[in-house]
């Protein structure tokens, strides 16, 4: 796509590299077959290709609205098109260049700003966020349903972690939300490893892996995040640590693009991308271990959700259904499996009809093999689809974990 920036986009840090991704688009629209905003709204500008093209026009100097923003907010950043695109353009970068450019030039109306700061507030304070999940809790009943499907609807039993220490280990990022929302896939997870001969080092100071604040266009705070992590880290990858394990591939998605984002920072660039290269979903881990010796023999009748996260932006689709089905569980098959469920993120709070309308779509898909149960490896996309009210979800390694008793 021939592309000219203004003078003023020119000056941006990463105007090269936007310029670069527009020029490798050629506009041919094969993304918006896969792009499920598309899918529900029918508008070129809310498809990756009206969206790439809106992009455009703003780094070219041209007006900026509130309509171009809206366009840009109602995007998942699921990176569908990129699986589908033929010519391998980098739209999630692209994307988030451009709505730090938009955001710059159309200030948000208030009510806007305030869901938006104080989803960043509450998220990224884990003791602030189990307290009021817990009072949530003891409030349900007098809750709008708005709240009541963000809170979990069951509480399962919290494995004790191990305390053996083996000679091989590998550290382990623990979330903002997900020891309050699913407190056990961690501890289950350090479970399973164990019966492998993996211990887990837990490293207190890592906090959020950034991705909140950077998607939410606080990019210097989520790249500050990121620069913490890596200092948490680093003693124990120095020790030798075989890789950084996320049990949320919405954190693993962004932890393994710290290289790219640090790699203009010259006190943290090489050790970015060292860390991008260790990080790693708990599928790639246990994908390579000997999973028989586990001892697990289960038919138990699943349906496995593949986040977007792992399956296009890690390209991991098919990882952790091989998994489970070499460890015995019965998979059924799901339509459209490369669709999302609507989470992403912070999305379903503030585009709530669209994410609503996905996750109905896509609880119909799978619950239209009957499975037992539903499972998934990302606890955003686990909350919002168990806040349906239907099969129950839940992350998969729990079941393993059970299925070893």
């Amino acid at each position: 796509m021939q592309t000219t920036l203004s003078e003023k986009a020119k000056r941006l840090s990463r105007a090269d590299e936007a310029e670069s991704i527009l020029r490798s688009c050629v506009h041919c629209g094969f993304c918006n077959a896969t792009c499920p905003t598309y899918q529900l709204l029918g508008d070129e500008l809310d498809g990756p290709r009206g969206r790439i093209y809106l992009i455009k026009q703003v780094l070219e100097g041209n007006e900026v609205t509130e309509k171009t923003q809206q366009h840009l907010d109602r995007c998942l950043s699921c990176r569908n098109c990129e699986t589908t695109c033929p010519s391998g353009v980098d739209y999630h970068n692209l994307l988030d260049i451009g709505r730090a450019v938009v955001d710059e030039a159309v200030p948000r109306q208030p009510k806007q700003r305030l869901l938006r700061d104080g989803l960043r507030a509450l998220v990224l304070s884990p003791t602030l966020f189990k307290m009021l999940v817990h009072l949530g809790q003891t409030f349900r009943p007098l809750l709008p349903d708005t709240l009541k499907t963000k809170l979990p609807r069951s509480s399962y039993p919290v494995s004790p972690r191990p305390t053996q220490q083996h000679d091989r280990h590998v550290l382990i990022l623990e979330g903002c939300v997900q020891p309050t929302l699913s407190p056990n896939t961690n501890a289950a997870t350090a479970r399973v490893l164990d019966r492998l001969g993996i211990s887990i080092t837990p490293i207190s100071q890592a906090g959020c892996c950034g991705a909140v604040d950077y998607h939410m266009n606080a990019q210097q705070t989520g790249l500050a995040r990121a620069r913490r992590n890596i200092d948490a880290w680093w003693p124990n990858i120095e020790r030798g640590a075989e890789a950084i394990v996320q049990t949320a591939s919405g954190c693993g998605a962004f932890v393994k693009e710290y290289g790219h984002l640090l790699k203009d920072d010259p006190a943290y660039a090489a050790k970015a991308v060292r860390v991008s290269s260790m990080a790693k979903d708990l599928v790639e881990v246990l994908q390579d271990e000997p999973l028989e010796t586990l001892g697990i023999l289960s038919d138990l009748r699943l349906a496995f959700h593949c986040p977007c996260t792992l399956q296009h932006a890690q390209k991991l689709g098919g990882a952790v259904e091989t998994v489970l089905s070499r460890l015995g569980f019965n998979l059924t098959s799901v339509p459209d499996s490369h669709l999302c469920c609507g989470s992403a993120g912070t999305y379903s709070l503030t585009q709530p009809e669209l994410s609503r309308q996905l996750r109905d779509n896509k609880m119909n898909a799978l619950e239209s093999g009957k499975p037992e149960v539903i499972v998934t490896a990302n606890i955003g996309c686990q909350t919002h689809l168990d806040g349906a009210g239907r099969t129950p979800v839940r992350h998969w390694i729990e079941l393993v974990e059970e299925a070893l008793h």
